[in-house]
């Protein structure tokens, strides 16, 4: 069976990069991995104790993506009978989502092209061009 990957990030582009996705599983009899990235940075000088509560705080952040962004969205696939899952994690977005098509073996990532801030997509790139360079698989990218 096929797996999609679709990346969302709360924003209606997102959204409509999940819509795109419905579609195209619905199509194809594929199986959609919803993935939440939360922007997150490995480069910190911290004490132990700032170190404990930036753990604390990146597993409430966690929480909170499965809850409020995926198990809703993950569950109207399923009752649309659409086989999904969910999946979040912390990282640097594009380089987070590529890692989850590798070991997902996905077969098409779909991501909006809009999530991202414009100044910084004109200081580091968007999320959906540095995809579309180094994914394992074809990147569908919705406006």
């Amino acid at each position: 069976m096929s797996r999609f990957l679709v990346g969302i990030d709360g924003s209606d582009c997102g959204e409509r990069a999940l819509d795109i996705a419905r579609e195209h599983a619905r199509a194809a009899g594929a199986e959609l991995l919803v993935c939440y990235v939360i922007n997150w940075s490995p480069f910190t000088f911290s004490t132990p104790q700032e170190n404990a509560e930036r753990h604390r705080r990146r597993e409430e952040e966690l929480s909170v993506a499965r809850t409020k962004l995926l198990e809703p969205r993950v569950k109207s696939l399923i009752d649309e009978g659409i086989r999904a899952e969910g999946v979040a994690r912390h990282g640097h977005p594009a380089r987070t989502l590529v890692q989850l098509a590798e070991e997902h073996d996905a077969s098409m990532i779909v991501i909006g092209r809009a999530g991202d801030t414009p100044m910084k997509t004109r200081i580091f790139g968007g999320t959906a061009a540095a995809l579309v360079q180094s994914a394992p698989c074809p990147v569908l990218v919705v406006p």
